[in-house]
């Protein structure tokens, strides 16, 4: 028989209520963070969820990445958020994690990141849409440099490889996106199981005797 790995959101708390109730509604739910989007309001709400899964008895921060990508600024926020966590994460992709999303993946704990297998992973250098005078211009552009060698160092460090390893990667593609499924990212590091684990959500319910 095949063996499930089940991430489990577990959850144990302790309410008084009354058996006659017809409904009563959980209130501590646990929490499933989405990213589809890499901006202010999805940072900024990004933390909020993380800091409510600490309130929910909850073992690990499930987070379903499906984006395009965005801002770098908005990723870096989530992953202070993520670094400053009491919880492990797990990262999985649901459909694609391209750009900030696939740096964001790198994050889930190891052996905690997963994707479905017909997902697709693209990493590329962090773009810059500097303009204005020369010297706003040059400063643009180092500013470009230090973001792109800080996110490739943090990538390769997740995922047990060397710290130039996805910079020499994306060099020898000549700077292009680089595409890969599921199964190359496997190979590279930044999945560690090629499926969309089942959430195992446990509520337990007890009657005081005394």
């Amino acid at each position: 028989m095949a063996t499930v790995n089940v991430v489990e959101v577990n959850m144990k708390w302790t309410t008084e209520i009354s058996p006659l109730l017809k409904e009563y509604e959980l209130r501590k739910t646990p929490i499933i963070i989405r990213v589809n989007k890499f901006d202010e309001k999805s940072a900024k709400e990004f933390q909020q969820q993380m800091a409510q899964a600490h309130n929910t008895g909850q073992k690990v921060i499930p987070i379903v990445i499906d984006s395009y990508g965005g801002q770098v600024y908005s990723l870096m926020a989530m992953i202070s958020a993520i670094k400053h966590a009491d919880l492990p994460v797990a990262t999985i992709v649901e459909g694609k994690a391209m750009s900030c999303g696939a740096v964001l993946l790198t994050f889930g704990e190891e052996g905690m990141r997963f994707a479905d297998p017909d997902a697709t992973i693209m990493i590329h250098d962090v773009s810059s849409g500097g303009f204005g005078k020369v010297e706003e211009i040059k400063a643009s552009a180092k500013e470009t440099e230090r973001l792109d060698e800080k996110i490739f160092t943090m990538m390769a460090r997740n995922c047990g490889k060397k710290d130039d390893y996805f910079k020499k990667k994306v060099f020898s593609k000549k700077h292009a996106d680089w595409f890969m499924d599921a199964a190359e990212a496997k190979k590279h590091g930044m999945v560690n199981q090629l499926r969309v684990p089942k959430l195992h959500i446990r509520v337990e319910v007890g009657i005081d005797l005394e």
